[in-house]
Protein backbone atom coordinates (compact mmCIF):
# COMPACT_ATOMS: atom_id res chain seq x y z
CA UNK A 1 0.00 0.00 0.00
CA UNK A 2 1.21 3.52 -0.88
CA UNK A 3 2.25 5.28 2.32
CA UNK A 4 2.49 8.63 0.51
CA UNK A 5 -1.04 9.96 0.90
CA UNK A 6 -0.98 13.70 0.19
CA UNK A 7 -1.43 14.61 -3.50
CA UNK A 8 1.61 16.93 -3.61
CA UNK A 9 3.73 14.13 -2.10
CA UNK A 10 2.44 11.62 -4.68
CA UNK A 11 3.10 14.19 -7.36
CA UNK A 12 6.66 14.63 -6.05
CA UNK A 13 7.05 10.83 -6.07
CA UNK A 14 5.82 10.57 -9.65
CA UNK A 15 8.06 13.41 -10.85
CA UNK A 16 11.06 12.62 -8.63
CA UNK A 17 13.54 12.05 -11.48
CA UNK A 18 12.63 15.31 -13.20
CA UNK A 19 12.57 17.20 -9.89
CA UNK A 20 16.09 15.93 -9.18
CA UNK A 21 17.12 17.45 -12.51
CA UNK A 22 15.37 20.73 -11.60
CA UNK A 23 17.09 20.84 -8.19
CA UNK A 24 20.48 20.13 -9.79
CA UNK A 25 19.89 22.94 -12.30
CA UNK A 26 18.82 25.33 -9.50
CA UNK A 27 22.00 24.54 -7.53
CA UNK A 28 24.12 25.00 -10.64
CA UNK A 29 22.53 28.33 -11.63
CA UNK A 30 22.41 29.87 -8.16
CA UNK A 31 26.20 29.61 -7.99
CA UNK A 32 28.26 32.77 -8.34
CA UNK A 33 32.00 32.91 -8.91
CA UNK A 34 32.33 36.49 -7.73
CA UNK A 35 29.73 36.86 -4.95
CA UNK A 36 29.62 33.89 -2.54
CA UNK A 37 26.81 35.54 -0.58
CA UNK A 38 24.43 34.79 -3.48
CA UNK A 39 24.50 30.97 -3.08
CA UNK A 40 24.55 31.35 0.74
CA UNK A 41 21.35 33.41 0.82
CA UNK A 42 19.66 31.41 -1.96
CA UNK A 43 20.52 28.05 -0.39
CA UNK A 44 19.03 29.17 2.93
CA UNK A 45 15.65 29.61 1.24
CA UNK A 46 15.80 27.01 -1.56
CA UNK A 47 16.89 24.25 0.82
CA UNK A 48 14.43 25.16 3.58
CA UNK A 49 12.17 22.33 2.40
CA UNK A 50 9.31 24.11 0.64
CA UNK A 51 6.90 21.90 -1.29
CA UNK A 52 8.26 23.01 -4.70
CA UNK A 53 4.63 23.11 -5.81
CA UNK A 54 5.10 25.62 -8.64
CA UNK A 55 7.93 23.83 -10.49
CA UNK A 56 6.07 20.54 -10.03
CA UNK A 57 3.05 22.10 -11.75
CA UNK A 58 5.22 22.90 -14.77
CA UNK A 59 6.68 19.38 -14.91
CA UNK A 60 3.25 17.80 -14.41
CA UNK A 61 1.60 19.95 -17.09
CA UNK A 62 4.36 19.23 -19.61
CA UNK A 63 4.21 15.48 -18.93
CA UNK A 64 0.40 15.53 -19.00
CA UNK A 65 0.68 17.04 -22.49
CA UNK A 66 3.12 14.35 -23.65
CA UNK A 67 6.24 16.55 -23.69
CA UNK A 68 9.47 14.55 -23.48
CA UNK A 69 11.96 17.31 -22.74
CA UNK A 70 14.39 18.69 -22.03
CA UNK A 71 13.19 22.27 -21.57
CA UNK A 72 10.40 21.62 -19.05
CA UNK A 73 13.23 21.24 -16.51
CA UNK A 74 14.57 24.72 -17.39
CA UNK A 75 11.06 26.20 -17.17
CA UNK A 76 10.37 24.53 -13.81
CA UNK A 77 13.66 25.95 -12.46
CA UNK A 78 12.70 29.36 -13.89
CA UNK A 79 9.40 29.26 -12.02
CA UNK A 80 11.15 28.35 -8.75
CA UNK A 81 13.72 31.14 -9.19
CA UNK A 82 10.96 33.71 -9.77
CA UNK A 83 9.13 32.41 -6.69
CA UNK A 84 12.28 32.48 -4.52
CA UNK A 85 13.12 36.02 -5.68
CA UNK A 86 9.64 37.24 -4.71
CA UNK A 87 9.94 35.58 -1.27
CA UNK A 88 13.24 37.36 -0.60
CA UNK A 89 11.68 40.69 -1.57
CA UNK A 90 8.43 39.99 0.32
CA UNK A 91 10.24 39.31 3.58
CA UNK A 92 11.98 42.69 3.33
CA UNK A 93 8.74 44.53 2.49
CA UNK A 94 6.83 42.75 5.28
CA UNK A 95 9.74 42.96 7.73
CA UNK A 96 9.22 39.23 8.33
CA UNK A 97 11.37 37.27 10.74
CA UNK A 98 10.19 33.75 9.90
CA UNK A 99 9.74 31.85 6.63
CA UNK A 100 9.00 28.10 6.39
CA UNK A 101 9.61 27.90 10.14
CA UNK A 102 13.15 29.33 9.89
CA UNK A 103 14.62 32.83 10.34
CA UNK A 104 14.30 34.87 7.14
CA UNK A 105 17.31 35.76 5.00
CA UNK A 106 16.89 39.47 5.80
CA UNK A 107 17.12 38.61 9.51
CA UNK A 108 20.21 36.39 9.11
CA UNK A 109 22.00 38.69 6.66
CA UNK A 110 20.35 42.05 6.00
CA UNK A 111 17.74 43.74 3.79
CA UNK A 112 20.30 44.80 1.19
CA UNK A 113 21.47 41.21 0.67
CA UNK A 114 17.88 39.93 0.37
CA UNK A 115 16.90 42.57 -2.20
CA UNK A 116 20.05 42.20 -4.31
CA UNK A 117 20.06 38.38 -4.25
CA UNK A 118 16.36 38.50 -5.20
CA UNK A 119 17.33 40.71 -8.16
CA UNK A 120 20.04 38.21 -9.12
CA UNK A 121 17.52 35.34 -9.07
CA UNK A 122 15.11 37.30 -11.27
CA UNK A 123 17.95 37.86 -13.75
CA UNK A 124 18.86 34.16 -13.59
CA UNK A 125 15.23 33.20 -14.26
CA UNK A 126 15.24 35.27 -17.46
CA UNK A 127 18.49 33.65 -18.59
CA UNK A 128 16.97 30.22 -17.98
CA UNK A 129 13.70 30.86 -19.78
CA UNK A 130 15.47 32.00 -22.96
CA UNK A 131 17.14 28.59 -23.26
CA UNK A 132 13.89 27.00 -24.40
CA UNK A 133 14.05 29.20 -27.52
CA UNK A 134 10.24 29.50 -27.38
CA UNK A 135 9.13 33.13 -27.64
CA UNK A 136 5.60 32.41 -26.36
CA UNK A 137 6.99 30.75 -23.24
CA UNK A 138 9.21 33.80 -22.75
CA UNK A 139 6.23 36.10 -23.02
CA UNK A 140 4.11 34.08 -20.55
CA UNK A 141 6.83 33.95 -17.88
CA UNK A 142 8.01 37.55 -18.33
CA UNK A 143 4.37 38.74 -18.21
CA UNK A 144 3.94 36.74 -14.99
CA UNK A 145 7.04 38.40 -13.45
CA UNK A 146 5.62 41.85 -14.30
CA UNK A 147 2.16 40.91 -12.96
CA UNK A 148 3.68 39.67 -9.69
CA UNK A 149 5.54 42.96 -9.18
CA UNK A 150 2.39 44.91 -10.04
CA UNK A 151 0.35 42.83 -7.56
CA UNK A 152 2.87 43.51 -4.80
CA UNK A 153 2.75 47.27 -5.41
CA UNK A 154 -1.06 47.20 -5.53
CA UNK A 155 -1.07 45.32 -2.21
CA UNK A 156 1.18 48.01 -0.74
CA UNK A 157 -1.40 50.71 -1.49
CA UNK A 158 -4.51 48.57 -0.79
CA UNK A 159 -3.33 46.71 2.32
CA UNK A 160 -4.28 49.28 4.95
CA UNK A 161 -7.05 51.04 3.01
CA UNK A 162 -10.44 49.99 4.35
CA UNK A 163 -12.02 51.11 1.07
CA UNK A 164 -10.34 48.11 -0.60
CA UNK A 165 -13.02 45.95 -2.24
CA UNK A 166 -13.15 42.20 -2.82
CA UNK A 167 -12.49 42.96 -6.49
CA UNK A 168 -9.22 44.75 -5.68
CA UNK A 169 -8.29 41.93 -3.27
CA UNK A 170 -8.78 39.43 -6.11
CA UNK A 171 -6.59 41.56 -8.36
CA UNK A 172 -3.84 41.53 -5.70
CA UNK A 173 -4.13 37.74 -5.31
CA UNK A 174 -4.07 37.20 -9.08
CA UNK A 175 -0.89 39.26 -9.15
CA UNK A 176 1.08 38.05 -6.18
CA UNK A 177 0.11 34.36 -6.25
CA UNK A 178 -2.07 33.12 -9.11
CA UNK A 179 0.02 34.67 -11.92
CA UNK A 180 2.91 32.30 -11.24
CA UNK A 181 0.63 29.26 -10.76
CA UNK A 182 -1.12 29.90 -14.09
CA UNK A 183 2.17 30.62 -15.91
CA UNK A 184 3.64 27.42 -14.44
CA UNK A 185 0.82 25.27 -15.82
CA UNK A 186 0.32 27.16 -19.09
CA UNK A 187 3.96 26.87 -20.24
CA UNK A 188 3.73 23.07 -19.86
CA UNK A 189 1.06 23.00 -22.57
CA UNK A 190 2.83 25.56 -24.75
CA UNK A 191 6.22 23.80 -24.72
CA UNK A 192 4.41 20.57 -25.66
CA UNK A 193 2.69 22.31 -28.61
CA UNK A 194 -0.81 21.37 -27.46
CA UNK A 195 -4.07 22.79 -28.94
CA UNK A 196 -5.25 26.19 -27.66
CA UNK A 197 -8.23 24.79 -25.73
CA UNK A 198 -5.90 22.55 -23.69
CA UNK A 199 -3.46 25.40 -23.04
CA UNK A 200 -6.40 27.56 -21.89
CA UNK A 201 -7.61 24.77 -19.58
CA UNK A 202 -4.13 24.52 -18.03
CA UNK A 203 -4.03 28.30 -17.54
CA UNK A 204 -7.52 28.30 -15.96
CA UNK A 205 -6.52 25.45 -13.63
CA UNK A 206 -3.38 27.28 -12.44
CA UNK A 207 -5.22 30.58 -12.04
CA UNK A 208 -8.05 29.09 -9.94
CA UNK A 209 -5.66 26.89 -7.93
CA UNK A 210 -3.47 29.91 -7.13
CA UNK A 211 -6.43 32.04 -6.03
CA UNK A 212 -7.77 29.22 -3.85
CA UNK A 213 -4.28 28.66 -2.38
CA UNK A 214 -3.89 32.34 -1.39
CA UNK A 215 -7.41 32.67 0.04
CA UNK A 216 -6.71 29.60 2.20
CA UNK A 217 -3.39 31.12 3.36
CA UNK A 218 -5.17 34.33 4.32
CA UNK A 219 -7.83 32.33 6.16
CA UNK A 220 -5.26 30.22 8.02
CA UNK A 221 -3.77 33.42 9.39
CA UNK A 222 -6.89 33.67 11.57
CA UNK A 223 -7.67 29.97 11.93
CA UNK A 224 -4.27 28.48 12.68
CA UNK A 225 -0.74 29.22 11.60
CA UNK A 226 0.97 25.81 11.59
CA UNK A 227 0.34 25.12 7.91
CA UNK A 228 1.84 28.44 6.84
CA UNK A 229 4.74 28.74 9.26
CA UNK A 230 3.18 32.00 10.49
CA UNK A 231 1.69 32.95 13.84
CA UNK A 232 -2.07 33.46 14.19
CA UNK A 233 -2.87 37.10 13.54
CA UNK A 234 0.32 38.03 11.66
CA UNK A 235 -1.76 39.68 8.93
CA UNK A 236 -3.73 41.61 11.54
CA UNK A 237 -0.54 42.80 13.25
CA UNK A 238 0.92 43.77 9.85
CA UNK A 239 -2.39 45.56 9.07
CA UNK A 240 -3.00 43.54 5.91
CA UNK A 241 -6.50 43.83 4.57
CA UNK A 242 -7.23 40.28 3.44
CA UNK A 243 -10.57 38.74 2.39
CA UNK A 244 -11.88 37.81 5.88
CA UNK A 245 -11.34 41.37 7.09
CA UNK A 246 -12.82 42.97 3.95
CA UNK A 247 -15.97 40.86 4.47
CA UNK A 248 -16.19 41.73 8.17
CA UNK A 249 -15.72 45.46 7.50
CA UNK A 250 -18.45 45.45 4.84
CA UNK A 251 -20.94 44.18 7.47
CA UNK A 252 -19.60 46.19 10.41
CA UNK A 253 -21.58 48.55 12.65
CA UNK A 254 -20.30 52.12 13.15
CA UNK A 255 -18.63 51.06 16.40
CA UNK A 256 -16.93 48.08 14.70
CA UNK A 257 -15.80 50.28 11.80
CA UNK A 258 -14.15 52.62 14.30
CA UNK A 259 -12.29 49.59 15.73
CA UNK A 260 -11.05 48.54 12.26
CA UNK A 261 -10.01 52.11 11.42
CA UNK A 262 -8.01 52.39 14.65
CA UNK A 263 -6.28 49.02 14.33
CA UNK A 264 -5.79 48.73 10.56
CA UNK A 265 -5.73 52.24 9.09
CA UNK A 266 -4.05 54.02 12.02
CA UNK A 267 -2.07 51.04 13.29
CA UNK A 268 -3.04 51.76 16.90
CA UNK A 269 -3.17 48.18 18.22
CA UNK A 270 -3.58 47.34 21.88
CA UNK A 271 -3.76 44.25 24.10
CA UNK A 272 -6.87 42.21 23.33
CA UNK A 273 -7.37 43.72 19.86
CA UNK A 274 -6.55 40.50 18.02
CA UNK A 275 -9.07 38.58 20.15
CA UNK A 276 -11.71 41.24 19.45
CA UNK A 277 -10.90 41.11 15.70
CA UNK A 278 -11.36 37.32 15.73
CA UNK A 279 -14.67 37.71 17.55
CA UNK A 280 -15.90 40.20 14.91
CA UNK A 281 -14.76 37.95 12.04
CA UNK A 282 -16.76 35.09 13.56
CA UNK A 283 -19.77 37.27 14.44
CA UNK A 284 -20.22 38.28 10.80
CA UNK A 285 -19.44 34.83 9.36
CA UNK A 286 -16.46 36.30 7.50
CA UNK A 287 -14.25 33.23 8.02
CA UNK A 288 -16.94 30.78 6.83
CA UNK A 289 -17.70 32.96 3.80
CA UNK A 290 -14.01 33.14 2.94
CA UNK A 291 -13.74 29.35 3.21
CA UNK A 292 -16.68 28.97 0.79
CA UNK A 293 -14.92 31.20 -1.73
CA UNK A 294 -11.72 29.12 -1.45
CA UNK A 295 -13.79 25.97 -2.10
CA UNK A 296 -15.51 27.59 -5.10
CA UNK A 297 -12.14 28.48 -6.68
CA UNK A 298 -10.89 24.93 -6.02
CA UNK A 299 -14.00 23.64 -7.85
CA UNK A 300 -13.16 25.89 -10.81
CA UNK A 301 -9.64 24.46 -10.90
CA UNK A 302 -11.00 20.90 -10.87
CA UNK A 303 -13.51 21.72 -13.60
CA UNK A 304 -10.76 23.16 -15.86
CA UNK A 305 -8.55 20.11 -15.33
CA UNK A 306 -11.48 17.74 -15.96
CA UNK A 307 -11.68 19.02 -19.56
CA UNK A 308 -8.24 17.50 -20.30
CA UNK A 309 -7.72 13.87 -21.38
CA UNK A 310 -8.01 11.37 -18.53
CA UNK A 311 -4.72 10.21 -16.96
CA UNK A 312 -3.20 9.48 -13.56
CA UNK A 313 -1.47 12.87 -13.59
CA UNK A 314 -4.69 14.71 -14.43
CA UNK A 315 -6.51 12.99 -11.55
CA UNK A 316 -3.65 13.84 -9.20
CA UNK A 317 -3.85 17.53 -10.17
CA UNK A 318 -7.61 17.44 -9.52
CA UNK A 319 -6.89 15.93 -6.08
CA UNK A 320 -4.33 18.67 -5.47
CA UNK A 321 -7.08 21.30 -5.75
CA UNK A 322 -9.02 19.45 -3.03
CA UNK A 323 -5.90 19.21 -0.85
CA UNK A 324 -5.24 22.97 -1.06
CA UNK A 325 -8.63 23.69 0.55
CA UNK A 326 -8.58 20.66 2.85
CA UNK A 327 -6.20 22.69 5.03
CA UNK A 328 -9.22 24.69 6.25
CA UNK A 329 -11.71 21.83 6.68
Amino acid sequence: MDTVTKPHERLADLLSGEMDAVNALIRERMASRHAPRIPEVTAHLVEAGGKRLRPMLTLASARLCGYEGPYHVHLAATVEFIHTATLLHDDVVDESEKRRGRPTANLLWDNKSSVLVGDYLFARSFQLMTESGNIRVLRILSDAAATIAEGEVLQLTAAQDLKTTEEIYLQVVRGKTAALFSAATEVGGVIAGRPEDEIKALFDYGDALGISFQIVDDLLDYWGGDATGKNIGDDFRERKLTLPLIKAFARATDEERAFWKRTIEKGDQRDGDLEHALELLNRHGALDETRKEALAWADRAKSAMSSLPQSTLRDLLIELADYVVARVN
